[in-house]
């Protein structure tokens, strides 16, 4: 019986292995090809080669206030067909050794690229990639960019059929007349133009190279606003195109070596983007792009984008940098008014949406956005960061009295900074030591040796956290030392004016948004939710306001005070290169900025004896611009108050060592009443143009100087060892009198 089983379990083997034959198994195999094969054919058959598609008759952008007013149209195809005769022929060659360096020898399409993208398609891999220079040209002139299989389908039907009726020439032509390149430019001789200024048949191997290499991500390897990453990547890239040029003959190896990495020029604004409507153009075009609509379909027209931005406080806010400082400077028969740059965001603290922006004189005078670049130090509008860190942490001082607006540091210029790693001592504007003074009396007067100690008191790395937490910007000058609390980083207006929105929501992050809505023929982009999770508590944000509502009323922020109750920072970097004041009231955050930059925008330089004699400093003319547009955009003023829970003001001072140290007078803190600042301006009263201290706290004396002479640094030259001022913050008010008057 056992025999009769193991025979019953070989026999039943058996079958399964005849089942399972190596014929049968190859015959399956070939029958399935077959099948795919014909389906192929049947495809091949049936899908045709269409028209061009709509990118040949592109629509424009349209862009509306929030109430719906249009101010802008943008998008017409920036692109002028070339004949391949007018491209030199290593440009050509460049194109190929990119993307496709078997193109004049393959049938047009690459089966195992293809077959990779539609698997990269159907498990959500991300770009399909794989394509010849054939199938990017059926892609762009025929088809269009959606990531779907029944597109990749279709390229590949079309791109054999296109190989068979179009020499290579033609398609090559028609690849680099049809790609987007970037800066709003289709096709080489946009591109040309765009990047180098110059026709596509002027172009030599080394930009052409540089061109093939940007079509793979235009907006992260256009060298001019890449972040390093960017311009390592497209360096690379560079790299790799003429490596492949020499490698298939196509370059010699003595040219090779000749070449240099070609920078680019500065983009220009396109048409249709004139005047400071431009920066809103570009703003709204960058957080659409932020929020996942590729540039090439943005750039391809169709859109519909309404923008949170108030037309009457866009008004107010050109027209306030227009009379206080655009009519004092003549900017072509003065070298030094040439100089002057102004940037400002205003942001609604409750909704976080932009309602006003000012970039520039104009976008095609000058296409960086100031509102919106990161290359200036935000120098003491930092301040209010370190001070909201250490009141969120709960910080102490050195002898462990906890950080509050009545502890009492000392004031002392050059003072070393104890307990850092980091050997500091900044100096005092004009090297003013103030002894024994309270926290509110510091910020008041932005006196750096106070929060130079209170940040190391802090920590920095915390200070640093609290500053991503609130909405700043990481970068290569974003160290972790003492120097960091004279705003020694980058920022933007628009960043600040989010950190301070934060402070006047009460510490829920709020981040700044100028889109209201987007919609497409066949897309819809919501908008984004401005207001965020708390990274600040109520009570530490609530008292910083209480601070800086102090630094308006009664120290250097004076010039910003008006028809309102105000809170606010001066600041003024190192060499006086940047001139701060930030700045809001219950109803609006404003970050307005001045920048010393060359006519050319090639480097920074400084404001001294540009718009005023001497230092261009935050509580001058930035303050003026924030009280014109502030008093212009709420209607002449407003009756809205503060609603603070900030904590009590309790003057601690230091344990005496021998000798007593004297208190501050009671003037020195803000009102316990947090509704209200120190000393609230009359509802009538026009604030004078020079601030005074509180009754009971006398100016101390100044040091006189003559406007330009170096003043001194900080001991270890960590504001950048510049001469001709102390690093970081060196914040006075502008008298009267100081502003050149008006030129004819």
């Amino acid at each position: 019986m056992g025999q009769a089983k193991a025979r019953g379990t070989k026999s039943e083997g058996g079958g399964i292995r005849r089942f399972f034959t190596w014929k049968k198994l190859l015959g399956t195999f070939f029958g399935l090809c077959l099948l795919v094969m014909g389906a192929f054919y049947v495809l091949y058959l049936l899908v045709p080669v269409p028209d061009a598609n709509a990118m040949a008759t592109k629509q424009s952008n349209v862009y509306k206030f929030s109430n719906g007013k249009i101010f802008a149209r943008t998008g017409e195809v920036n692109r002028e067909i070339v004949g391949l005769d007018k491209i030199p022929k290593d440009v050509q060659y460049a194109f190929v050794a990119a993307e496709n360096k078997t193109f004049f020898e393959d049938s047009g399409v690459d089966i195992k690229g293809t077959a990779r993208g539609v698997f990269n398609t159907l498990t959500g891999k991300g770009k399909q990639g794989g394509s010849t220079i054939t199938q990017q040209y059926v892609k762009n002139y025929y088809l269009t960019q959606d990531p779907t299989v029944s597109r990749k389908l279709q390229e590949l039907v079309i791109s054999l059929k296109v190989d068979q009726r179009l020499d290579k020439n033609a398609i090559l032509a028609g690849y680099m007349n049809t790609s987007y390149y970037g800066r709003g430019a289709y096709g080489i001789q946009a591109a040309a133009q765009a990047y180098y200024g110059v026709d596509a048949s002027e172009l030599n191997v080394a930009q052409g190279a540089y061109l093939a290499a940007v079509l793979q991500a235009p907006s992260q390897y256009d060298w001019t606003s890449a972040n390093a990453t960017g311009r390592k990547l497209v360096t690379d890239r560079w790299n790799y195109v003429l490596d492949n040029m020499v490698e298939e003959g196509w370059l010699s190896t003595s040219e090779r070596t000749k070449q240099s990495f070609p920078e680019p020029r500065k983009p220009k604004a396109a048409p249709g983007a004139e005047g400071t409507n431009g920066y809103l153009v570009e703003a709204a075009n960058q957080e659409l792009m932020r929020q996942g609509i590729p540039e090439a379909q943005l750039k391809a027209g169709g859109w519909s984008i309404t923008l949170n931005i108030d037309e009457k406080r866009q008004k107010e806010l050109v027209a306030a940098v227009d009379h206080q400082l655009e009519e004092k400077l003549d900017r072509k028969a003065d070298k030094a008014d040439a100089t002057v740059q102004a940037g400002a965001t205003s942001v609604d603290p409750k909704t976080g949406q932009v309602v006003a922006l000012y970039g520039g004189i104009g976008a095609t005078e000058h296409w960086l956005s100031n509102a919106t670049r990161r290359d200036y130090q935000p120098a003491s509008t930092f301040k209010p960061v370190v001070l909201a860190s250490a009141l969120d942490n709960g910080a102490t001082t050195q002898d462990g009295r906890k950080i509050g607006l009545g502890t009492v540091y000392d004031g002392t210029s050059k003072r070393p900074v104890e307990g850092g790693d980091t050997p500091f001592a900044p100096e005092n504007l004009n090297n003013q030591s103030y002894g024994p003074v309270t926290v509110q009396k510091a910020t008041n007067s932005s006196i750096n040796s106070v929060y130079a100690q209170m940040i190391v008191d802090v920590g920095p790395k915390k200070v640093k956290k609290t500053a991503l937490d609130l909405g700043m910007k990481d970068g290569d000058a974003f160290m972790e030392q003492p120097a960091m609390s004279l705003g020694t980083m980058g920022a933007s207006p628009w960043d600040m004016a989010g950190v301070y929105a934060t402070f006047a929501h009460h510490g829920e992050k709020v981040t700044p948004t100028i889109v209201k809505s987007a919609e497409h023929k066949d897309r819809k982009v919501e908008p984004v939710d401005a207001i965020g999770e708390r990274v600040l508590s109520r009570e530490a944000a609530d008292t910083v306001t209480k601070a800086l509502t102090g630094v308006v009323s009664s120290g250097s922020g004076a010039n910003a005070a008006g028809n309102y109750q105000a809170a606010g920072k001066t600041g003024t970097s190192e060499n006086n290169r940047s001139a701060w004041f930030v700045g809001y009231t219950p109803e609006l955050v404003t970050a307005v900025a001045l920048f010393g930059e060359k006519p050319d925008g090639t480097g920074q330089v400084t404001l001294t004896d540009t718009i005023n004699p001497g230092r261009a400093n935050g509580g001058g003319v930035p303050a003026k611009i924030w009280r014109a547009y502030t008093t212009g955009a709420l209607g002449g003023g407003s009756d809205a108050r503060f609603d603070l829970e900030a904590a009590d003001t309790v003057v601690s001072e230091p344990q005496p060592t021998g000798t007593p140290t004297p208190s501050p007078t009671p003037s020195d803190e803000p009102s316990d009443d947090a509704s209200e600042p120190a000393e609230e301006p009359s509802a009538t009263a026009t604030p004078t143009e020079e601030p005074t201290e509180p009754a009971g706290d006398p100016t101390p004396t100044r040091t006189p100087t003559t406007p330009g002479v170096p003043t001194g640094e900080p001991t270890d030259g960590a504001s950048g060892g510049d001469t001709g001022d102390p690093g970081g913050d060196v914040d006075e008010p502008a008298k009267p009198g100081d502003l050149k008057p008006p030129k004819p």
